[in-house]
């Protein structure tokens, strides 16, 4: 068994509308995670958010062949998903990269919402 696979997918908000933020948040915990729980081969994905900078995808797949079938159909279609479209505008990053290794703390693996969601 190896860590993953991993594929980055990232947005600019910089010129994004005020309150993307907050809409991220209500589509991911809406509906993005439970669309994700359900994808072949991957492992987790983590959203990340950096305030009026970036807003992104990480994806930890079991083998390469399912990140790379889902980086061909996402990139098909990134122009139109449903984070451009909340965002405004198509991803600036689709990019597949190497998961050296993963750590479980002792705190353990979490998922679920973040602290930016009431």
């Amino acid at each position: 068994m190896n860590a993953g696979y991993g594929l980055t997918v990232r947005w600019s908000l910089e010129d994004a509308p005020t309150g993307v933020e907050q809409k991220l948040r209500d589509y991911v915990i809406g509906t993005s995670m439970a669309k994700f729980m359900f994808l072949d081969g991957l492992a987790f994905k983590t959203w990340r958010m950096s305030r009026g900078r970036w807003f992104e995808g990480t994806y930890i797949f079991d083998e390469a062949v399912y990140r790379d079938d889902f980086q061909s159909d996402f990139e098909k279609e990134a122009a139109d998903s449903a984070g451009s479209k909340i965002i405004g505008s198509a991803p600036v990053t689709i990019e597949p990269f190497e998961v050296v290794a993963i750590a479980e703390g002792p705190a353990g693996f979490r998922r679920g919402p973040g602290p930016g969601t009431a």
